[in-house]
């Protein structure tokens, strides 16, 4: 049995301090957007929480599928890496970025840079740049297969790219991590299924992504970036394969998204198929507290 934990869209804050000219782009928008709601909704003490619940379970690794930052400054990518840090040792956890971590030209390099621990294949090679996506993570017989839909857009803009080099280069892990009989679980911070979002926010080239899927087969799909808990799926080789979205781990209770959660999917090989079983933990509507709040067997 192998337990994959799930966290996404974390949204560190408070905001560090930062100079005027830092404003003197598409951080004002995401400035002022943050000053009206997001300081509210996304609060350092409901993420605490949630990761202190999440620490006393058993997991034998830990998935983040992006947005640690909000509005793209350095000072808050050096903050995320000292998060990271806390999480556990890089190898046991595995990081792709977001919109957000892609805020503003140049900054998702940064990111590369300082989160390359938590970016890197089994053979300790960094994803220094977004053409060195996907790359592969082996623990127990699970391939962990990380792609990159991150990439600087236009304000009031938050699309995710996926190309059609990256969609080869799945198609080809996929392929050779089937072959070898391993549990595929794609990481990606936009959601690749149909009708997912509004335009702006839009994966462009999902249905690359969905090829690729359809081509070669996959157990399980993770993502973030719709604040949502959801459970959708894409042609796979042989079966559907299963997509979910996690709510943000730091929305507090009562707003308009759900409360922050994390997932723990518990995956077994107890015969020749892949059994793959989801337990959803974080706070209900309005409780003070991370609790139990359902289980779904996804194959």
């Amino acid at each position: 049995m192998f337990r994959l934990a799930h966290l996404s869209d974390i949204h560190l804050g408070p905001l560090p301090p930062m100079r005027r000219r830092e404003l003197i782009s598409k951080r004002i928008t995401g400035y002022v957007n943050w000053k009206r709601n997001r300081m509210r909704t996304h609060q350092p003490e409901i993420l605490a929480r949630l990761i202190d619940h999440l620490s006393t379970t058993s997991h034998d690794h830990l998935a983040v599928t992006g947005d640690l930052i909000n509005l793209g400054l350095l000072a808050e990518v050096e903050n995320a890496r000292a998060w990271l840090s806390s999480l556990g040792e890089p190898e046991d956890v595995t990081v792709t970025c977001g919109n957000h971590d892609s805020y503003v030209p140049g900054i998702l390099s940064k990111a590369f840079t300082f989160w390359s621990p938590w970016m890197s294949d089994d053979a300790g090679k960094a994803a220094a740049r977004s053409e060195d996506f996907p790359f592969v993570r082996r623990r127990s017989g699970i391939s962990i297969i990380v792609c990159n839909s991150a990439r600087a857009s236009m304000p009031f803009m938050a699309t995710g790219y996926f190309r059609s080099d990256q969609a080869r280069a799945l198609r080809s892990i996929l392929k050779t991590e089937g072959e070898a009989g391993n549990c595929r679980v794609i990481l990606i911070h936009h959601p690749p299924f149909l009708r997912a979002t509004r335009w702006h926010k839009r994966l462009v080239g999902a249905s690359l992504f969905r090829r690729a899927v359809a081509a070669e087969g996959a157990e399980l799909v993770l993502h973030g970036h719709t604040h949502l808990a959801s459970v959708m799926a894409i042609p796979g080789k042989a079966r559907p394969v299963p997509v979910v979205g996690v709510p943000s781990a730091a929305q507090a209770p009562g707003g308009k998204r759900p409360a922050a959660r994390y997932n723990l999917f518990s995956i077994s090989r107890p015969d020749r198929e892949w059994e793959i079983t989801m337990d959803e933990y974080g706070y209900g509507d309005h409780a003070d507290a991370v609790e139990h709040l359902g289980r779904k067997r996804l194959a």
